[in-house]
């Protein structure tokens, strides 16, 4: 099921949506803005609604952070101000929809399905265009083939820790929590449980080392979580 974060201050409007929406969707809530920013540092979502005026920070900051942290996942945006200038605003910050209130909730489903394709459009796209991460010859993964070579030695990785492994190198230097390790990886099927991510993490440096010793592919960020270093930060 998908993961929506619903950013709405007002008690009625937030059960409105999750009464239209709770059928088909994994609904996760927020009051306010800050609440808001911090789910998104912790979390991954599908798709983000977003209210324009919210308590402590306003909508268009917490549309400005997201982007900050992920440039894909879509973001509607509503709000009862039907300026021209507020919609613009709101698209040149990153928001991929926008919907004026009082609207139908029929719209709000289309536009949603709407968004959720345009999504998993542009990431089968991405992921064609990135089929192998390479680094020298030091570390080289076929994501297509699901194998990794380090130091031109093939290396066996269970599904899960190819997985793990895949997207830090896929993404070089950006942190992962663990939270959202476990957000994308693991299904809501499974045993959700962050030493899961440890433990995956431990076995895989395991058998980085064995290979090669002396570098360290995967870096602890210490009260944060995991990041893959640049080969030029391995040592």
């Amino acid at each position: 099921m998908k993961k929506i974060l619903v950013v709405e201050d007002e008690r009625y409007m937030m059960n409105l949506l999750k009464i239209h929406l709770g059928n088909d969707y994994d609904i996760v809530e927020a009051k306010d803005g800050q609440t808001a920013i911090d789910l998104i540092l912790e979390e991954s979502f599908d798709v983000i609604i977003l209210d324009v005026m919210l308590p402590y920070v306003s909508g268009w900051e917490v549309c400005k952070k997201i982007r900050e942290e992920d440039e894909e996942v879509p973001i509607l945006m509503l709000t009862a101000r039907s300026e021209l200038s507020d919609k613009v605003m709101g698209l040149e910050i990153g928001a991929d929809d926008y919907l004026v209130k009082p609207f139908e909730f029929e719209e709000l489903k289309a536009r949603i399905r709407a968004l959720l394709r345009r999504y998993e459009h542009s990431r089968h796209e991405s992921s064609e265009e990135n089929k192998c991460v390479y680094y020298n010859d030091l570390f080289r993964m076929d994501i297509d083939s699901r194998q990794l070579f380090v130091n031109q030695q093939y290396i066996e990785l269970t599904a899960k820790e190819f997985d793990l492994l895949s997207l830090l190198a896929s993404n070089p230097n950006r942190v992962f929590t663990r939270e959202i390790l476990l957000d994308k990886i693991w299904q809501y099927n499974e045993i959700r449980d962050l030493r899961n991510v440890d433990s995956h993490i431990k076995n895989i440096r395991i058998k980085l080392k064995k290979v090669l010793e002396d570098i360290n592919f995967i870096q602890t960020v210490w009260g944060v979580g995991y990041k893959f270093n640049l080969l030029e930060d391995m040592k």
